[in-house]
């Protein structure tokens, strides 16, 4: 990922947009320290999701309607743990 000091991206903004959709993430800084992410529109629509909510993509599932389904609980007992 290519580091920017924010005052090359400002100045030089087109050139970082052709970038990010040509090599990837552009990492923007100030004062050496990371501070923003430009990405290009196809990554954040594929790191975005598709825009649908949780509960239609449960609609869409094959086991929509099936009413025998039997998820059986783990009997074991707990892992102990050092408080």
């Amino acid at each position: 990922m290519r580091r920017w000091q924010l005052q090359a991206a400002k100045a030089r903004f087109s050139e970082l947009v052709r970038e990010a959709g040509r090599e990837g993430p552009q990492d923007i800084t100030v004062h050496g320290r990371s501070v923003a992410v430009v990405i290009s529109r196809e990554l954040f629509d594929q790191l975005s999701g598709t825009g649908e909510s949780l509960a239609d993509f449960m609609r869409r599932s094959p086991l929509v309607g099936l009413d025998d389904l039997d998820f059986e609980r783990d009997g074991s007992l707990p892992r102990p743990v050092d408080l």
